[in-house]
């Protein structure tokens, strides 16, 4: 890790209305980060015939502009992926190729595929094992006895409150723990007991965080270390991908990975391919499919609990699943980050975004993420079409 300058990342006036697509490119120079170093054998994507997008897609019972969607969410990157070869690629504000954004819980879904990975190499024998079997956890807290699927599934029983609107929401505090002085691990030690786990899924970053542990102490490496290992070598990365920390060095896994559009696309095209890269089972196919499909009641699309609403997406392993029976998932992080699957049409979509109207509100007005998913499968339906 390497010194860097005494930006606070809570005090980057996220949610706050603020443009932030000047601090998004550029995250890991602002905030203590770890580097992960381009694959020795780098892939880079074949291009074929470059798509027409639509002009319109349907949302709320009304017909509206995808240009105008694009720029009112303060789109970076928009890339298309079919069959794995890129149809469509555009970048804008501060995005381009070469540049690095951050994910926000898109992260998520790396940090999943990497617990399946460390699960299949034995480092953690079950994801029925209690996590506090792996983690140090304070006794009687929200981790002590869950089981790491529970974790998984967003349904450990913390108590949590994952409204971007509440700046006294658990997630701010989550955040305020990578300052100086601050530790994740320790706030996640401590986190409040209040559901049995297993019958509600309620959104909470603290989750992702206390996986992230996990991976730490079963692997005994670093979420970095493993990481370049498992998945930034072999799928040929081709640029430098930043981890943020606390001041610890910690990776602050619930939200702070920083790599291109065209490398996040990868883990988008793993999991179309369950989980096989370039004829090479990466990460387990019964993982992978168990990761993006809904296990229960709980977990079905209207189910979840994001801050002060029920969501309309389901959810699996740390991967979001839209209603319907297409088999789309995706990995979803805040200010419109999306690595959007549809298997029926062998397409991966990345959506980097700076949505300066994000957590201004509790609400689908702002935060347009439902919308974004009708954007998106506007573009997979032209390749239906």
């Amino acid at each position: 890790m390497t010194d860097k300058p005494t930006t606070s990342f809570a005090g980057l006036g996220f949610f706050t209305g603020i443009a932030q697509h000047e601090n998004f490119c550029q995250m890991a120079t602002l905030l203590p980060s770890t580097t992960l170093a381009p694959s020795s054998d780098p892939y880079v994507w074949p291009t074929s015939d470059t798509i027409a997008l639509p002009e319109k897609y349907e949302f709320g019972g009304a017909t509206k502009s995808f240009e105008d969607f694009f720029v009112e969410t303060d789109t970076a990157a928009l890339l298309v992926l079919v069959d794995g070869a890129i149809r469509h690629e555009r970048y804008a504000l501060t995005g381009g190729p070469d540049v690095p954004w951050i994910s926000m819980s898109v992260a998520k879904s790396f940090i999943s595929t990497l617990v399946g990975i460390a699960v299949e190499e034995g480092h953690i024998k079950s994801i029925d094992d209690p996590i506090s079997d792996y983690v140090p956890v304070n006794p009687g807290s929200a981790y002590d006895g869950v089981p790491i699927k529970q974790v998984l599934l967003m349904s450990s029983g913390a108590r949590w409150n994952e409204d971007y609107n509440d700046s006294e929401a658990d997630v701010f505090r989550l955040a305020a723990a990578m300052d100086v002085g601050g530790s994740l691990d320790e706030f996640v030690a401590s986190a409040v007991h209040q559901e049995t786990p297993g019958t509600l899924c309620r959104y909470n970053s603290g989750d992702t965080q206390v996986l992230g542990a996990l991976l730490v102490k079963s692997t005994k490496r670093s979420i970095t270390d493993y990481m370049q290992e498992k998945l930034y070598e072999p799928l040929g990365m081709t640029s430098p991908g930043h981890w943020l920390t606390d001041s610890a060095g910690m990776e602050a896994v619930f939200a702070c990975l920083n790599m291109t559009a065209r490398d996040f696309a990868k883990i988008g095209e793993l999991y179309r391919n369950g989980g096989r890269w370039q004829g090479k089972q990466i990460v387990p196919e019964q993982w992978v499919r168990d990761s993006v499909v809904p296990s229960g009641a709980q977990f079905q699309p209207g189910q979840p609990i994001v801050g002060t609403h029920r969501f309309d997406l389901g959810y699996g392993y740390q991967w979001w699943i839209p209603a319907g029976n297409r088999g789309e998932f995706s990995a979803i992080g805040v200010y419109n980050q999306f690595v959007y699957v549809d298997p029926s049409t062998n397409a991966v979509i990345v959506k980097l975004s700076a949505n300066r109207a994000y957590g201004t509100t509790d609400s689908e007005s702002t935060n347009r993420e439902s919308e974004t998913v009708a954007f998106l499968r506007s573009i997979t339906n032209t390749l239906r079409d």
